[in-house]
């Protein structure tokens, strides 16, 4: 229950930080291109991989830690990052072809996924 809560409130505090630069960015961007979500993404995963090698250094059980910064604040953030770090899991452990097939079945996916839930919608309604 503890994790939960821990994830639940760095979540919320990701969503936040997302929701300012979202704001934010626009206003000295434009907005004819999604670069808040750009800036969000880079961002994500910078912080994902100082925290991740961060913490791979710390001695001792960073758990609680790395559930309330990674899967929490950046979760929350970016799942973005989230998918980078699983890419970068895979090639380090010699996976690249299935590091690159998660990466295009990912993106296809997604992809795939919201023209369906559009059609599905835009189809009923």
């Amino acid at each position: 229950m503890q994790n939960l809560v821990l994830v639940m409130i760095g979540g919320g505090l990701g969503a936040g930080a997302r929701y300012l630069v979202n704001q934010i960015v626009p206003k000295f961007a434009g907005t004819g291109f999604p670069w808040a979500t750009i800036a969000v993404n880079i961002i994500g995963c910078l912080a994902m991989g100082l925290l991740v090698g961060i913490l791979a250094r710390r001695s001792g059980d960073a758990s609680a830690l790395r559930l309330f910064l990674a899967t929490g604040i950046l979760g929350g953030f970016t799942t973005f990052s989230a998918f980078s770090l699983d890419f970068i899991t895979l090639w380090q452990r010699g996976q690249g072809q299935v590091a690159f097939a998660y990466a295009a079945l990912s993106v296809i996916g997604a992809l795939a996924a919201i023209f369906a839930g559009l059609w599905l919608v835009r189809g009923v309604g």
